[in-house]
């Protein structure tokens, strides 16, 4: 009877034992620089420069593998589980993942730098014009670091809410706006409105241009698509200007400057 006892003793703690490893991962660390990102599993949000980037490493001697997620949430997890070596992903993302996971920490070697722009069908020369023309304005008057302000910085945050200016009217119908809000700090949920550094933009020029903003939530590979088809006007999800990019659509001038950096365990 003693025996039996102890045989179930050593089961049950053998289980809570397994329960705990799957709530998160005991596997240590191996990431500490770009230099050691090859023969690691290193995950992206499917489409993202991150991605783009890392592709560079896809298939190497190393062995290095690419595990790409429809959302940089899955791919933050899949790190927490131990199934990935690190995340690639823009920096203001990062920092949010990492506030609300003690566990995970950002390298201080960036990964890559990008610049930020809104993306326009190359069919529509004038609309780019035009923002080009309301983004010119907006940083001149102080507008956009206002906006960026409002959601990063210790001093500043959420301390400058953009808010549209008495008397706008929208004489110009809607402009829709693809993006992926899943993007804090540039566009996320709060209830069910869409908010964040794009939204906010994105409303103050269609402000100055005279138009009602629409956001359209999709996924981030789907955004390039839905603006040349013609199911969007514009795109925004902090969505960096590249080579490839632009041989599908226009972009307009830069709004502000990121990094890619590399998510890691503790």
């Amino acid at each position: 009877m003693k025996n039996m006892k102890k045989l179930l003793a050593v089961l049950l703690a053998t289980s809570m034992t397994a329960a705990l490893a799957g709530c998160g991962s005991t596997k240590e660390n191996t990431v500490f620089s770009v230099d050691d990102l090859e023969g690691k599993t290193i995950g992206v949000q499917l489409g993202t420069t991150g991605d783009i980037y890392a592709s560079d490493y896809e298939g190497d001697e190393a062995g290095t593998v690419i595990e790409r997620y429809n959302k940089g949430t899955d791919a933050v997890q899949a790190l927490k589980t131990g199934k990935i070596d690190c995340v690639i992903i823009d920096q203001q993302p990062a920092q949010a993942f990492v506030e609300k996971n003690d566990d995970l920490t950002i390298l201080e070697e960036e990964f890559t730098q990008e610049e930020y722009a809104i993306c326009i069908s190359k069919d529509r020369p004038e609309l780019t014009e035009a923002f080009n023309g309301a983004i010119a304005e907006l940083k001149e008057d102080g507008t956009l670091d206002a906006i960026i302000s409002n959601y990063i910085g210790d001093d500043t945050k959420g301390k400058t809410p953009y808010v549209t200016p008495e008397g706008t009217e929208y004489p110009n119908g809607q402009l829709v706006m693809a993006t992926n809000a899943a993007f804090e700090p540039y566009e996320y949920y709060e209830g069910e409105t869409v908010v964040g550094i794009d939204a906010d933009l994105a409303k103050a020029i269609c402000d100055k241009l005279g138009y009602e903003l629409v956001i359209e939530d999709m996924e981030f590979d789907s955004i390039i698509t839905a603006v040349v088809s013609g199911k969007a006007d514009f795109g925004a999800a902090g969505m960096t200007v590249s080579e490839d990019r632009l041989q599908n659509i226009d972009f307009t001038d830069t709004y502000t400057q990121s990094h890619q950096v590399i998510i890691v365990r503790k």
